[in-house]
């Protein structure tokens, strides 16, 4: 699955956007003025959950994760300035930590950790979406689709691990009445 999305991304990466470049509306800035606060604010947690996890494959995938957003956001952040809006506030970064300095009845579990990180993907992922049907602009639809295609990516991974570890959570199943007995 990665390989596809890989492709899709160095497909999406070749396009060259040579279209004039008109003020943004007000919708294309509040998706990018968004989009800058979510990804700083979901950096904060993925910086927790590194300091917080021991486990190799979580704390992998979200390095992994993090560094994205951080490129991504650092993206964003000039292409605001370079259009002229101005930045919102957000919180300072967290400083490295280590998991033993966390007491018990604060530290986060591997399992809250991985959904947490699910849940902010999954934010990220309906923003772009929404984003991208709202933009006008061929280069900040392109930005967001760049950034929905890494965040794809990174969930389907996610996904994997917290299958295999029994984190995922699951909806109760829709069996309804008159239907035939299905085992899930």
């Amino acid at each position: 699955m990665q390989k596809i999305f890989k492709s899709m991304l160095s497909a999406i990466q070749s396009h060259k956007d040579d279209t004039p470049k008109p003020p943004m509306h007000v919708g294309e800035v509040m998706s990018c003025w968004t989009a800058y606060a979510i990804f700083r604010e979901a950096q904060i947690f993925y910086k927790m959950a590194l300091n917080t996890t021991e486990d190799k494959p979580l704390k992998n995938i979200t390095q992994e994760i993090f560094d994205g957003s951080v490129e991504d956001w650092n993206k964003l952040r000039d292409f605001l300035i370079k259009e002229g809006v101005q930045l919102p506030a957000t919180s300072q970064a967290k400083p490295d930590s280590t998991s033993s300095e966390i007491p018990p009845g604060v530290k986060l579990t591997d399992d809250e950790i991985a959904n947490g990180i699910a849940l902010k993907l999954a934010a990220v992922n309906m923003l772009c979406a929404s984003s991208i049907s709202q933009s006008t602009r061929t280069d900040i639809g392109l930005m967001f689709l760049k950034v929905q295609a890494n965040i794809l990516m990174y969930s389907a991974e996610l996904k994997t691990l917290m299958e295999k570890r029994s984190w995922l959570k699951t909806p109760p199943y829709y069996l309804p009445p008159g239907a035939p007995k299905q085992k899930p």
